[in-house]
């Protein structure tokens, strides 16, 4: 297991960082973790990335509250890889970390990482105390993209394995990750630490294939994982959902905010935010945000212990369903 992550973490960050650790059957999944307390949070990354970095600029604040793990799924950072990756697979990973965080925990993810989010509240029920959505990807939506816009994604795939096979991966992902990484730290010093820590996320060949392997996964699994939502509603605990507002052409934006609004709609404990001139990598521009939607969902959860309520599956105090500021 390469430790440049966690070295450059526990450089980075005011918090003791460490790492955890999951066997499951012959391989294991590893992440990183601060804090103590109950619930934990669980933290999901987009497609391709590892979540012990990406969710580095969210963890301090997290940490001072509660125990945080940003996790790395198979084949991703330093998890180990799995033959013939499957939908399954990574639901029931996650499942598998947030059972050993102590369940009910709170779940946060990021883009695919949003969707694996649902999935697992869908199946797992019993696993969730509350929600934390960045953006998250939906399944219908993008099965109704325009057919060029999964055309760019299958050649962006092709060209990271092109860079990865040229050598030009390691300064690609230098040039991708700058603007989060210097947003990060002022230091050049834990900067260049940062920088070969994302490099050593993808130095082997099952980790770089895992960008493309996954977005393969995500466009094939659109039957499965929309059967999987409509088998059952989410677990009524307080759900935070965070749209972006740039990075796409306006109607396609604003489409994809109607999807987190209807989201929020169909729950009785949900908030969205709409955060203006924020691209879809919160995490890298407002990770504050992320954190302040995580604190808001703990301070729900403590609000129904408080009155006897249920963590999960409660009998619903808290926030009611808030219509999006649309973006302008």
């Amino acid at each position: 297991m390469n430790d440049l992550v966690l070295h450059s973490l526990s450089e980075l960050l005011p918090c003791e960082v460490r790492r955890g650790e999951l066997r499951r059957g012959s391989r294991t999944l590893r992440w990183v973790e601060a804090g103590q307390g109950s619930p934990a949070v669980v933290c999901e990354a987009a497609l391709g990335e590892p979540g012990s970095l990406t969710y580095a600029g969210v963890i301090p604040a997290t940490a001072a509250r509660t125990r945080i793990i940003a996790y790395d799924r198979a084949g991703l950072g330093a998890s180990d890889p799995v033959p013939d990756l499957a939908l399954h697979t990574q639901i029931e990973d996650l499942a598998a970390v947030a059972s050993q965080a102590g369940e009910p925990c709170v779940l946060a993810g990021h883009s695919w990482g949003g969707l694996l989010v649902l999935l697992v509240a869908a199946k797992h029920p019993e696993l969730v105390a509350g929600l934390v959505l960045v953006d998250p990807a939906d399944e219908v939506y993008w099965a109704s993209l325009p057919p060029e816009i999964h055309q760019q994604n299958v050649e962006m795939g092709a060209m990271i394995m092109e860079q990865y096979a040229s050598g030009e991966l390691p300064e690609e992902i230098r040039r991708s990750v700058r603007g989060y990484v210097e947003r990060l730290t002022d230091s050049e010093r834990v900067r260049a630490l940062i920088f070969d820590a994302f490099v050593s996320c993808y130095a082997l060949h099952s980790q770089a294939a895992m960008m493309p392997t996954e977005s393969d996964l995500f466009e094939n699994s659109v039957p499965l994982i929309h059967s999987i939502r409509q088998s059952a509603p989410l677990p009524d605990v307080p759900i935070v959902v965070l749209s972006a507002t740039t990075g796409t052409s306006p109607d396609i934006r604003e489409r994809y905010t109607g999807v987190h609004a209807d989201l929020v709609a169909s729950v009785a404990r949900g908030t969205h935010i709409v955060l203006p001139e924020t691209g879809h990598a919160i995490n890298e521009e407002r990770p504050e945000a992320i954190a302040e939607a995580i604190d808001q969902v703990l301070d729900e959860i403590e609000g129904s212990r408080s009155v006897g309520g249920q963590v999960a599956g409660g009998s619903g105090h808290g926030l009611t369903a808030q219509q999006p500021r649309r973006p302008g």
